[in-house]
């Protein structure tokens, strides 16, 4: 009887271990702590709930899916020996970082793979390469923001950026966009950067006032967008004000509710749940997927969630189409020639579009509505005027 009662007990054991081993996991690199944090650890809840919306369904190939985080400590050093250790379990991809700063670092060690897919829209991998972004383009984004500004006629543009590798990315492509073809009635009347570690931005903003702005663009992310908000509202600045959607957390819109600008606008994918009536019926069930994998938690998804959602989607995705054992390339081979994906950001076009899938067809300019306590659009695709 013991000797039955013993074996019994291994069998009950090892069929636990067994089980546990079940499991189909993906790893992802996030700033968890660090200045990074607010971004991550949103993104970090964004994965965890879609990771029960799969599992519900069957998970991947019979397994439970399974992320397994690592914290980057919003550190480019950190995530690159995060990456290494990944790496040397040849895995088919990984997921994250958030910023722009942490995925550079990472990028050029995914030469023959694993996908590197970036949480960050910031980065712009090659055509082919292991790396994607996530989202839309900081340069598509602003593309759309200063057409939206020239059909409300406001022609003037002063510009601020954080000197960090976000800001850069912006300042680039604003001055680069500004005047262009297409945006040929809007002009850049002031510029200024500041250190995102500054505590004011004071004397920045008094330069850009006297220019005498009809829009204020200021580009960073995070804690220094705070330092901005204030100088504008400390020199009594009452200019529109246009951010980047990093900045499209609740969280955000609370912390600063005393100085946020009375008219800011953010462009961004069409993520929001009031939707256009001509959207794809693809991308609408899409997005009330999303919307319906947070109910019932005390979770208000926002930009964060989607920057994490729609990528986790899309590999997942492939990964069941895919056979059980996928290699990197042939995850990569498969993004690749994706098209008419409907993920909650609009239908993905990967041919048209290399290695990110979302064009500046995908934008939208919103304008926080500080009643409802959320964004609203207030243009069409492309940064149009709803009422054009």
């Amino acid at each position: 009887m013991r000797t039955r009662l013993f074996a019994a007990a291994v069998i009950a054991v090892l069929a636990v271990g067994a089980a546990k081993a079940e499991t189909y996991d993906i790893n992802v690199v996030l700033p968890l702590t660090g200045g990074g944090a607010f971004l991550g650890k949103a993104e970090q809840q964004a994965l965890q709930q879609y990771q029960k919306l799969v599992n519900a369904a069957g998970g991947i190939h019979n397994k439970q899916l399974n992320f397994v985080f690592h914290d980057d400590q919003t550190s480019p050093q950190v995530a690159v020996q995060l990456a290494n250790q990944i790496k040397s379990s040849n895995p088919p991809v990984i997921l994250g970082s958030a910023l722009v700063a942490l995925c550079n670092a990472m990028a050029p060690l995914m030469k023959e793979g694993p996908v590197l897919y970036c949480f960050s829209p910031g980065i712009y991998p090659q055509a082919g390469s292991f790396a994607f972004s996530s989202s839309i383009s900081t340069q598509e984004l602003a593309g759309a923001l200063l057409r939206y500004a020239g059909h409300r006629g406001w022609k003037k543009i002063a510009l601020i950026t954080s000197t960090d590798a976000s800001g850069q990315d912006a300042y680039k492509h604003i001055k680069s966009l500004v005047g262009s073809e297409g945006h040929k009635d809007v002009q850049l009347v002031a510029e200024a950067q500041f250190n995102p570690r500054d505590v004011s931005a004071s004397a920045q903003i008094e330069r850009l006032k006297a220019a005498n702005p009809d829009l204020l663009i200021a580009w960073s992310t995070g804690g220094p967008i705070g330092t901005v908000f204030k100088a504008i509202r400390d020199a009594g600045m009452t200019t529109p004000v246009a951010t980047t959607d990093g900045n499209m957390t609740y969280a955000q819109m609370h912390q600063y509710e005393a100085f946020l600008p009375k008219e800011l606008y953010i462009p961004s994918p069409d993520w929001l749940k009031t939707s256009r009536p001509d959207q794809d019926p693809n991308a609408v069930a899409a997005k009330a997927a999303f919307y319906k994998a947070f109910e019932g938690t005390e979770i208000k998804p926002d930009g964060p969630s989607t920057f994490a959602w729609d990528p986790a989607l899309l590999v997942v995705e492939a990964l069941k189409k895919l056979k059980p054992n996928a290699t990197a390339d042939d995850l990569r081979k498969y993004l690749d020639g994706l098209k008419g994906f409907a993920g909650i950001n609009g239908l993905y076009d990967f041919p048209a579009v290399p290695n990110r899938g979302l064009g500046e067809s995908n934008v939208i300019v919103t304008r926080w509505d500080s009643q409802q306590k959320t964004w609203v659009a207030v243009s069409k695709p492309l940064g149009i005027p709803l009422n054009n």
